[in-house]
């Protein structure tokens, strides 16, 4: 999907778990407001990509290599011929991906900003290695392809305002809401446990050492103070790790920055145009 502007050049927008492209267009309006097509697309097994397992709600992958194979082939096919560096803006589960992208593919990107990347899980009422501990019993007993505990009550059409832990923004919620109850088939529940686990691994590898400290691309991490669904203190560490990272925490914002209440977005923007105009 494409926001065609004057162009400042490509920008790469990659939405979180359970999310899709349509969620985004406010803020691909105002991506292409400052000047930059907007180069986006759904992740397999969510928004309208094909789901991986039989039941539409589960959100499953075996790997978070395949999502890496998404991200190269969308790279290779949709943004090359437009852009041979375009900037990248990630959040959460799209931001796991785009470190092990810079990791792996040097000078792919000419800079990235993160919307509180997913490194590490928060486990709120477990502790985590009690909550690491049982996704691999769950794994290992072969389980993976069955929803984590809970997750079934994720199913959007569940969950009201009062319930979600995203956003204190009443209306940008709602709005999402609205397009879903139009639009059933793309929505997504909770993770399975076999995604679970690959999610542990991957965040395993981008958390260990010598990981962050080989990214040489221009980094903006921008973390939520209130988030209850990644942990901001890994964000915090993993920041001061990055040879050329700069971190900025919005301590009143939940975990979906992007869809958050307009003072926390403009502080959000703000940072976005002070790193962008220094590249």
């Amino acid at each position: 999907m494409f926001e065609t502007t004057p162009s400042r050049g490509v920008c790469v927008l990659l939405g979180g778990q359970s999310e899709f492209i349509e969620k985004y267009a406010e803020v691909i309006g105002e991506l292409g407001a400052r000047g930059f097509t907007v180069a986006t697309f759904d992740w397999r097994g969510q928004g309208g990509s094909a789901r991986t397992l039989g039941d539409p709600l589960k959100a499953h992958v075996g790997d978070f290599a395949e999502y890496d194979d998404d991200l190269t082939s969308f790279l290779d096919q949709v943004v090359k011929p437009l852009s041979a560096k375009p900037l990248a803006l990630a959040h959460s589960m799209g931001g796991q991906i785009l470190l092990r992208a810079l990791h792996d593919r040097p000078g792919a990107f000419s800079a990235a900003v993160f919307s509180a990347p997913m490194l590490a899980i928060s486990t709120r009422d477990y502790a985590a290695p009690l909550a690491r501990a049982v996704t691999a019993l769950q794994t290992t007993f072969g389980q993976g392809e069955e929803f984590a505990w809970g997750m079934a009550a994720r199913d959007p059409f569940l969950v009201d305002f009062d319930g979600q832990l995203c956003t204190s923004d009443r209306v940008r919620f709602a709005r999402t809401q609205d397009f879903l109850n139009a639009n059933p088939k793309i929505r997504l529940a909770g993770p399975t446990w076999g995604w679970i686990e690959a999610a542990y691994r991957s965040m395993a590898r981008v958390m260990a050492p010598g990981f962050a400290e080989a990214i040489q691309t221009p980094v903006l991490i921008v973390g939520a103070g209130r988030d209850r669904i990644v942990g901001v203190e890994a964000e915090r560490a993993f920041a001061k790790r990055l040879p050329r990272g700069t971190y900025l925490e919005l301590e009143d914002s939940e975990h979906e920055i992007l869809m958050e209440n307009d003072s926390i977005r403009a502080r959000f923007w703000n940072a976005f145009d002070g790193f962008v105009s220094k590249l």
